[in-house]
């Protein structure tokens, strides 16, 4: 075996490649960007060195220097050929496959060409992109970068007018995820079912399979949650879409852990077909490690250090089940878009068949730099029922405060009738959960309110010394008011209810709601009050009686008019595109410019029609909130009183 191994990667993957490096005896160097500095795989890798850029092959061939092996983790340059021989030109050992594999299964376009050849079925598709193509392929169909990977840059057209927009779009998020913006067109499957095989493969021929994957559960084609085994498959399937999966690999000679991923018929579920092979471990790896036993990331060191597969395929058993879901740093009910903040407060669950890949740690600022996924809470049952119970339950311990994230909405999923018995799809998350119900509840309003009248009560400035029976404080906690009198309160214009809150800590505390105690964590940062517990966070921001006053002022004076003619980011990140310039006339949804954060792109729009004034050049990095235009109305409208 290696006795260094740099891991070109960063975050939970890299923690997670570590931890195996470690546990085998291997030093572990890794690397980091500036904004990575204080990052958790830093800190517990032997070594760290700095680089300019993940994506820079000669910065971490460079940081490679000493070391026996690279492992590229996945995303960033785990699928890129010319690490590979950059590399075999060091003399160092790239963990993954050969440059063959790489630069065949790396092109979706070649890819397809190549396994239709071996008699793997394929879905329609076309590496001509052009309106011509789009029609022989037929619609609805689905734009795909051909070199990526993730969901990145994927976008469903319905209709041929729609397809110029969507190839822009694509081929900007694919050339700036992947360096290269090649696309093709492929007709979308409804209600298809993603189903992929995990393999393994050494330098020796050897071949297996370690079973299929269920990745259904998607949203924006961003896998969310996925299990091991399929609920769909029967076994003579499982053994045929394995069996087709190994015969891909072996088409291209493939060494070391792979997947094959295919598109599978809710109607017709002994039918697949392929979609992609990613040449790489999968984010959803440990899956199929909690059901078959097995450490991937050893087997790629060991398949990468020469040595044969001890393993047949008639020794590869599935035991139980297991299910995973990803915590995201995004805001549900913000349409799901990346977030950003520090983690004032981190919670991560244990128990029986509870495991959790992360690189979270209080006191991280999360950016917007990189992919949004924070962590994966992973569980294992006997069966799938105790499987998704245990989740559940485990995603009820998970508290991260201080960034918003999507656990409160995991839990949600897990919940749904159909996702309990399994009739999945790819769309179902887009029809059923769009995140609206992961709002702050009326628990969580009530211990923000307490907690900041424990602050400030019997100071005069609090409320005002006045004359006559005492009145109740009154709290704007963003659009709900809360009453607070003696050990009561009231939310809006509801009866009081006995309350109470009681500290157990300096970011814990337990409410006593109308006789009901809720243990809670409970941190406040400025005018902003996290409250978190059984796995939903909210960011509870206080209006003071200045900033209610000048909203209702503001109110009176532009009567319809929109109240506030600044536009403001949805998220941080960067413009990468500006659509209007200043002193143009648009219209209300006009598009005005292009904000790209976790390898996501957000199109801002004119709230309404009027004269545009922008604030921001392609390349700028504006904050959350930050002001990117403002919209005034028409010199012929004349001024508002």
């Amino acid at each position: 075996m290696f006795s260094t191994v740099l891991v070109a990667n960063r975050g939970e993957i890299a923690c997670r490649v570590i931890a195996t490096l470690q546990r085998l005896g291997i030093r572990a160097v890794a690397v980091y960007t500036d904004s990575d500095r204080d990052a958790l795989h830093v800190e517990r890798a032997d070594r760290a060195v700095r680089i300019d850029s993940y994506l820079s092959i000669d910065s971490v061939v460079a940081a490679a220097q000493g070391a026996d092996a690279i492992h590229p983790g996945y995303g960033f340059l785990s699928e890129n050929a010319d690490l590979a021989r950059a590399c075999e030109a060091a003399g160092i050992v790239f963990v993954g496959p050969g440059v063959k594999a790489l630069e065949v299964m790396g092109d979706k376009i070649r890819a397809k060409e190549h396994v239709s050849a071996a008699g793997v079925p394929v879905i329609p598709g076309s590496s001509t992109v052009d309106a011509a193509a789009a029609e022989r392929v037929g619609y609805p169909l689905l734009v795909k970068p051909s070199a990526g990977g993730g969901g990145k840059g994927m976008t469903v057209v319905e209709r041929a007018e729609d397809l110029a927009d969507a190839l822009v779009g694509a081929r900007r998020v694919a050339a700036a995820a992947f360096g290269d913006d090649t696309l093709l067109l492929e007709r979308l499957v409804r209600r298809p079912r993603h189903i992929e095989v995990q393999l393994l493969a050494d330098e020796h021929g050897a071949v297996i399979h370690l079973g299929e994957r269920e990745c259904s559960l998607q949203r924006r084609h961003q896998k969310v949650v996925e299990e091991a085994p399929s609920p769909l498959l029967d076994e003579p399937t499982r053994a045929r879409i394995g069996e087709a999966a190994c015969e891909v690999a072996r088409t291209v000679g493939y060494v070391g852990a792979g997947t094959v991923e295919f598109l599978v018929s809710d109607e017709a579920p002994t039918e697949f077909f392929f979609m992609e092979m990613n040449t790489r471990l999968q984010v959803e790896h440990p899956v199929t490690e909690a059901v078959t036993g097995l450490d991937l990331v050893e087997w790629q060191l060991r398949v990468a250090a020469g040595e044969s597969l001890t393993l047949t395929q008639a020794d590869v058993v599935l035991t139980g089940h297991a299910v995973e879901a990803r915590v995201y740093a995004e805001d549900p009910l913000r349409d799901f878009l990346p977030s950003a903040g520090t983690v004032h407060v981190l919670d991560e669950p244990t128990g029986d068949g509870i495991r959790v890949d992360s690189a979270l740690r209080e006191g991280l600022e999360i950016g917007s730099a990189y992919d949004p996924m924070l962590a994966k809470v992973i569980a294992w049952g006997p069966d799938r029922a105790t499987a998704i119970a245990r989740l559940d339950a485990a995603l009820s311990r998970t508290t991260i405060l201080g960034v918003r994230t999507n656990v409160s909405y995991l839990r949600q999923i897990l919940a749904d009738p159909d996702v309990r018995a399994g009739r999945l799809d790819t769309g179902l998350l887009a029809r059923r959960h769009d995140g609206r119900a992961t709002g702050a509840d009326a628990i969580h309003v009530v211990a923000a309110a307490l907690s900041r009248h424990h602050v400030t009560e019997g100071a005069w400035a609090s409320d005002g010394w006045r004359l006559g029976a005492p009145r109740p404080t009154r709290y704007e906690v963003g659009d709900v008011e809360v009453s607070v009198l003696g050990d009561t309160v009231a939310i809006g214009d509801a009866d009081p209810v006995p309350a109470r809150l009681v500290r157990r800590g300096p970011d814990a505390a337990d409410l006593e709601l109308d006789g009901v105690v809720h243990p809670l964590r409970l941190v406040t940062n400025g005018s902003v009050t996290w409250v978190g517990d059984q796995g939903s966070a909210s960011e509870l921001r206080f209006r003071t009686r200045v900033e209610r006053l000048a909203d209702d002022l503001a109110a009176l004076t532009h009567g319809t008019r929109p109240v506030d003619p600044q536009v403001r980011s949805p998220m941080p990140g960067t413009v990468v595109s500006v659509e209007v310039g200043t002193g143009d006339s648009v219209v209300a949804g006009q598009i005005l410019l292009t904000i790209e954060a976790m390898k996501m792109e957000h199109r801002v729009v004119a709230p309404s029609d009027g004269i545009v004034t922008l604030t921001v050049r392609p390349t700028d990095q504006v904050a959350l909130d930050h002001v990117v235009a403002t919209i005034t109305g028409h010199p012929d409208e004349g001024t508002p009183a």
